[in-house]
């Protein structure tokens, strides 16, 4: 499903004009994401939690050159779904 799908069904669903529902889901998504960049973790209750995972520094290898290289610790979005949606989605899907 792509996100015109999801706009179309929202406004199929609601009534709402096709150009509102796709303002307000990238306002969502937009606000989703300045939220992370910021270090804010987001909770939406029954769907799940947007947060932040921390990467501990590591050594890699580039193969080809046959050196090693140091990729520092960092930070990376991570979704986590709610208890009862994971739940839903094991006891539907085929």
């Amino acid at each position: 499903m792509t996100k015109a799908d999801i706009v179309n069904e929202i406004s199929k669903n609601t009534g709402i004009e096709k150009v509102t529902v796709q303002k307000t889901v990238e306002a969502l998504m937009d606000n989703i994401k300045s939220s992370l960049e910021n270090g804010e973790n987001v909770y939406l209750r029954g769907f799940g939690s947007f947060a932040l995972k921390k990467r501990a520094k590591k050594t890699a290898r580039n193969i080809s050159k046959n050196t090693s290289l140091v990729i520092p610790e960092h930070f990376i979005p991570s979704f986590k779904p709610a208890k009862t949606f994971k739940t839903n989605v094991k006891s539907n899907v085929k």
